[in-house]
């Protein structure tokens, strides 16, 4: 009789087990019957959660009822689509979706208002939603590795924004509302389809490092040269002929450039005209020379 029990006993539990939302066996694995709030991580500064290569497909449930998570890592899953619950998470502060397969983000993006840092580097993305710029306090935006070919006119209120990547896209010409991004440092554009830098850049007054390797940029403009806060001036790998007679200018550049993360002036792979190649060979204090004493004779 007991037997009878225990198997009656048994079958009822596998009713219910049956009876409840069968999780996906990656967050069943993730969880493993413990509460959502066990995996967030308490530090000194911010509330984080890393769910990084876990195989997800779509993002767990469980994560928009963690208002409290500043810090999310979903990178380098398999992701598709972020849901509009992504906008419950107000508090967050940092937030990386690098390495999936989205092909959108969704408009409650704008909903992070405390957001300072985002990657959504390594999708698929072609447009980025203009609820975005929502996001006053965005210091640092990756967008590199996707198919992005324009930016909306409205990320000109991005006005905290210091580092912008947009390398490896689809970008004809700078978006023009970059220009308005007084604030930036750091520019990253290379591995583009850029034909040209317009005049505008000159307004980037902050800009200390600019990167436009690997493009199809024939000159550089003369505004370029006032922008004295350069550092590192990479136009690597383009079809630049002639140098602005005006770049001495910029004497915060150490030296001509080899290695990509060295500050510097990099040049190299351009079909230069005589006698720049065998000027710059000479190093940067012979350029600059040769250039200024250029200008004085024209």
């Amino acid at each position: 009789m007991g037997t009878e029990h225990s198997k009656n006993e048994g079958r009822s539990s596998m009713f219910f087990l049956r009876k409840g939302p069968k999780l996906p066996a990656w967050e069943d694995a993730l969880l493993s019957g413990k509460e959502p709030k066990s995996l967030l991580k308490r530090g000194l500064r911010y509330v984080s959660l890393s769910l990084i290569m876990k195989g997800m497909t779509s993002a767990p449930d469980f994560l928009w009822g963690l208002p409290e998570v500043q810090k999310l890592n979903l990178s380098r899953n398999q992701l598709v689509v972020i849901p509009p619950s992504l906008g419950k998470l107000d508090r967050l502060v940092v937030l990386n979706l690098g390495g999936n397969c989205l092909k959108c983000l969704p408009k409650e993006i704008g909903l992070l208002r405390n957001l300072k840092v985002l990657f959504v580097n390594m999708n698929c993305l072609t447009e980025v939603p203009a609820e975005l710029s929502l996001c006053r306090k965005l210091e640092v935006l990756s967008l590199s590795h996707n198919c992005i070919s324009q930016l909306p006119l409205s990320f000109t209120d991005l006005t905290s924004l210091r580092k912008l990547n947009l390398s490896n896209n689809r970008f004809v010409q700078i978006p023009l509302c970059i220009f308005a991004l007084r604030s930036l440092d750091f520019l990253h554009l290379g591995s583009n389809r850029l034909e040209n830098i317009a005049e505008s850049v000159q307004y980037l007054v902050n800009l200390q490092i600019f990167i436009a390797e690997n493009n199809n940029i024939r000159t550089l403009p003369r505004s370029l040269c006032f922008i004295t806060a350069l550092e590192l001036l990479n136009v690597d790998y383009n079809a630049i002929q002639t140098l602005p007679d005006d770049l001495y200018l910029l004497r915060r550049l150490p030296r001509i450039a080899w290695n990509p993360m060295d500050k510097g002036l990099h040049i190299a792979h351009n079909p230069l005209s005589r006698p720049l190649p065998e000027v710059i060979e000479g190093g940067l204090d012979v350029l600059f020379n040769y250039l200024r004493e250029k200008k004085e004779h024209n």
